[in-house]
């Protein structure tokens, strides 16, 4: 009896730990009625207040107006829609289309297809270098015929400046703005890339260890340090900035896919497509775990604005469910202190 008593306090104490696990708040819920399939990447036109989703498994660009919660517009014609980048100086949404593989700009209102530039397959995520007007663009590295390759794309006259190889696909990139330095995830070499944006060549090769498939990453450029998330096993990674040495690691959801780093609370959100995002507070030496916000399994893709305070998730149908985007606010965490 002694035995069962104390098994059955030790099982109340676990689930209420897990029900008081704190988790960010939902704030707002845009359905989505009539999107199949899955989510990619996103972007955002912060003074026309509108979302742009990457409906990879639609074969669309969702245009959301943000004041409405309802879709503006649907860019349709597309494979598989990857990318997004939306750059406000020129009014301009690019899009990686992965099946189609090529670069496609869109401009005007409503926007049009206005150029294509051709990459190869599986063409991906892709960071946008503001000061000098370069698009960096992942693309290739599905199998041995088509090498990984980062492209370089001058927005100002959407050309193809420079085509980079690396050792796979590119999964993710990032940017060291100050450093003038762009990272790429190369998920199957298990390494990340370090492209000197100066001369346009590969300047290092991190290799890391003991994780593979590391797909989603983020740069914390106030303490030059990189976040990478694997998948196996599934593994929160704190690389140093100067030189990619290890400095920390945490465990995190299964099939990582998107991660960002929020500069404001020192905090780094991981999204995975087991139905969760997972918080971390990275001040101190060692990474630590704060939450965990359950959303919906497959909801893997996120996009996080920090003049906002918000994180915009993707979440895909489920049964009668239509698709939607969930908006939690980041500013507070619920349940915590």
């Amino acid at each position: 009896m002694r035995t069962l008593a104390v098994f059955f306090l030790f099982a109340v104490s676990l689930a209420a730990s897990k029900q008081t696990s704190p988790s960010l708040p939902l704030s707002t819920t845009i359905p989505l009625p009539g999107v199949t399939g899955k989510f990619d990447h996103f972007a955002i036109d912060p003074p026309g207040h509108r979302l742009f989703a990457a409906a990879t498994g639609n074969h669309s660009v969702e245009v959301i107006d943000l004041k409405t919660g309802t879709v503006a517009q649907n860019i349709t014609g597309l494979g598989k829609p990857h990318g997004l980048a939306w750059v406000d100086a020129t009014a301009s949404l690019y899009v990686a289309d992965g099946s189609l593989g090529e670069l496609r700009v869109y401009k005007g209102s409503p926007l049009k297809l206005a150029g294509t530039i051709k990459l190869s397959d599986d063409a991906d995520d892709m960071v946008f270098d503001d000061a000098h007007h370069l698009l960096y663009v992942g693309h290739g590295g599905a199998n041995a015929a088509t090498p990984g390759k980062v492209a370089v794309v001058d927005t100002a006259s959407f050309t193809l400046v420079e085509n980079l190889p690396v050792a796979a696909h590119p999964e993710a990139l990032d940017l060291d703005v100050s450093g003038r330095r762009i990272f790429a995830n190369i998920a199957d070499a298990s390494e990340v890339a370090v492209i000197d944006g100066t001369t346009n060549t590969i300047a290092a090769h991190w290799k890391l260890t003991g994780a593979a498939d590391n797909v989603p990453m983020a740069y914390d450029a106030g303490h030059h340090k990189l976040f990478v998330a694997c998948r196996t096993p599934a593994t929160l990674i704190e690389l140093d900035g100067a030189s990619g040495t290890e400095l920390s690691r945490a465990s995190t959801g299964e099939g990582a896919d998107d991660l960002f780093y929020d500069a404001k609370l020192g905090r780094v959100y991981v999204i995975s497509g087991a139905g969760e995002v997972d918080t971390f507070d990275v001040n101190g030496t060692t990474i630590k775990a704060v939450g965990v916000t359950r959303t919906s399994p497959g909801a893997k893709t996120a996009l996080f604005v920090p003049s906002q305070s918000a994180l915009y998730v993707g979440v895909p149908p489920t049964g009668s469910n239509p698709a939607e985007i969930r908006i939690y606010s980041t500013s507070v965490l619920k349940g915590g202190k």
